[in-house]
């Protein structure tokens, strides 16, 4: 049976007067019944190849909702901001992501918090089994997500996949999710691989990753071999005193250093402050997760009041380093390479220049107080 038409109805012209599926004018569309055979199939097959370029257009630009600030730098970076749709309330780079609408909001009032009071506060809601987030439900009905990315490694880094379980009830169609739980560098790295499959982005994807990859080696190719690895301690929390975990003890190790309290690919642990002294670390970084380098300055007076402050090497040399763990550490997304090129700075100040935003640490603390602003 022959088709009367090659359209499914609607005709869409272009500038041109043409249809965009066929090429065709109206009146050649009109005489589709005239035409022989060969010509009816070559309109087929470009309005199957147009279709099909539909499809994969669609596939590639799905409507995305990030629940994650690390995930929404990585779909910026893919080329996908046009498509982020809604973010989280602590999404705020590139600046483009603070312009979108926040479907999920803190459960918790933190501000004007000590880092111990907010350490009893989370601990005690976590505790009790609620969540630290609450999901704009309706919001998120509006933005009808195709895809939504969220993670399920700490419940106090984001809404957790059980949280999104109970929102995604109300959807309908139901989005897809893509559920990010890195631990390490390459966890990371596979989760943009993930994320450029999942938006037909894998080729970019695949590109960053090679020159993450790249910059990753040229910072171990310049660490110095065959000499002692400087001793380090990692502050993720000031008060209590947190180690380093999941994928900062390979930062440190990248950037040619050792940290004896670092837990690679596990979560961050409290630290008597009487290990850390038998420790006598000769560079201190202090890094509260989520905080920059203003909120990480804050703590300082805290730590100078702890006993024997003043007999850490790091402190008598002048090697206690503020550091913006927001931008660099925190947040596992494509700005942990330059947290890899910021401690290999910081660590090896005359073998590598830090490039990077300023103001990404600062100061340097010595026993007597603090010295100037390095950057």
């Amino acid at each position: 049976m022959r088709l009367s038409t090659p359209c499914v109805g609607i005709c869409h012209l272009n500038q041109n007067g043409l249809c965009i599926g066929c090429g065709r004018s109206m009146d050649q569309i009109a005489a589709w019944r005239e035409m022989d055979e060969s010509e009816r199939q070559r309109i087929m097959r470009m309005l199957g190849e147009s279709a099909a370029a539909t499809r994969r257009n669609e596939l590639a630009a799905p409507r995305i909702v990030s629940l994650l600030p690390s995930a929404t730098e990585m779909a910026f970076a893919l080329g996908l901001g046009d498509t982020v749709v809604g973010v989280s309330h602590e999404c705020d780079l590139p600046p483009a992501a603070k312009s979108r609408p926040s479907v999920v909001r803190p459960a918790l009032a933190l501000q004007g918090m000590t880092q111990r009071q907010i350490d009893t506060a989370v601990s005690q809601r976590v505790n009790e089994g609620n969540s630290l987030y609450e999901i704009d439900e309706a919001l998120l009905q509006q933005l009808r997500p195709d895809l939504i990315l969220t993670q399920d490694l700490c419940q106090v880094c984001a809404p957790s996949g059980s949280q999104l379980a109970d929102a995604l009830q109300s959807l309908n169609p139901r989005p897809n999710v893509l559920s990010m739980t890195p631990r390490t560098l390459g966890d990371i790295l596979e989760n943009m691989r993930e994320l450029g499959r999942a938006t037909g982005r894998e080729a970019i994807a695949q590109e960053l990753i090679a020159s993450y990859r790249e910059r990753f080696g040229r910072v171990r190719a310049a660490v110095p071999q065959n000499v002692p690895l400087k001793r380090v301690f990692f502050m993720e929390w000031a008060d209590p005193i947190y180690c380093g975990g999941h994928w900062v003890p390979e930062m440190i190790e990248l950037a040619g250093a050792v940290d004896a309290f670092a837990r690679a690919g596990q979560n961050s642990v409290r630290v008597p402050w009487e290990d850390v002294l038998r420790w006598a670390p000769e560079l201190l970084v202090i890094a509260p997760c989520g905080c920059d380098v203003d909120q990480a300055l804050e703590q300082l007076p805290t730590l100078t009041a702890l006993p024997n402050w003043s007999s850490l090497p790091a402190v008598q040399r002048g090697q206690v380093f503020c550091v913006d763990a927001n931008s660099f550490f925190a947040r596992p997304g494509p700005r942990v390479v330059e947290g890899v090129e910021l401690l290999a700075h910081l660590i090896h100040p005359a073998l590598f220049e830090w490039n990077g935003p300023i103001g990404a640490y600062r100061p340097r603390v010595t026993a007597r107080g603090f010295s100037s602003c390095s950057t």
